[in-house]
């Protein structure tokens, strides 16, 4: 399913994809639909000589669950979740929610954000990162920020940095420094270097990238 891009990244604003939001909403009025015929037949029952207690307690007692779902319905319609709050733009930046963690990701590719071996931000990847700065600004803007950098695990050869996790650092902050620049406070934002410790699997570029971390609790 894709997601409409809005805000960070598109869909990383509202974290809920059109699709979705349509059979939320389909499934809420079916609910307000019965609820209705419910109550009707709760009124009909009340004003009957020989009203049935029994039953219009069960009536009243679906109304009540009927009532539980639709706002749990109208909570998911607002809130993030694992299967709708991933979303990939052209450049390959993946936007995800993990509902158990409370947090969200922005993975950024690294060859997306610096050339080979480099800590500076290339012209190209700012629009991306004006896009994230603007969304955390105004959509999340007492919320934690941990910028994460991330290489593969080839030895450093042609850099002047010493090994991977100092690069990693490197990069994670010039992503902080660049989202400061943008008006993101400095004082929610915390950087990490990893290197290659969180590998997320054996292709290299998938490994080399710059995770931008957003605690929703």
């Amino acid at each position: 399913m894709r997601i409409a891009r809005m805000g960070l990244l598109g869909a990383l604003v509202s974290f809920v994809a059109i699709g979705c939001q349509n059979k939320l909403a389909q499934e809420n009025r079916a609910l307000w639909e019965q609820n209705r015929e419910q109550q009707a037949k709760i009124d009909a029952l009340a004003s009957a000589p020989k009203a049935d207690d029994a039953q219009t307690a069960a009536l009243k007692q679906q109304l009540a669950e009927r009532d539980a779902k639709m706002n749990e319905l109208q909570s998911q319609a607002t809130k993030p979740t694992e299967e709708t709050a991933v979303s990939t733009d052209s450049a390959g930046v993946k936007t995800s929610y993990d509902r158990a963690a409370g947090k969200m990701t922005v993975a950024v590719p690294g060859n997306v954000l610096f050339g080979p071996g480099d800590a500076t931000v290339r012209e190209t990847a700012k629009p991306e990162l004006d896009k994230i700065a603007l969304t955390l600004k105004q959509k999340y803007s007492t919320k934690p920020i941990r910028i994460e950098g991330h290489t593969d695990a080839d030895p450093i050869k042609y850099s002047k940095w010493k090994s991977n996790q100092e690069l990693s650092q490197a990069r994670a902050d010039a992503v902080k420094a660049y989202l400061v620049k943008k008006g993101v406070a400095a004082s929610l934002i915390t950087t990490q270097g990893l290197g290659a410790d969180k590998a997320k699997g054996p292709d290299k570029a998938s490994n080399r990238r710059v995770d931008i971390v957003v605690a929703m609790r």
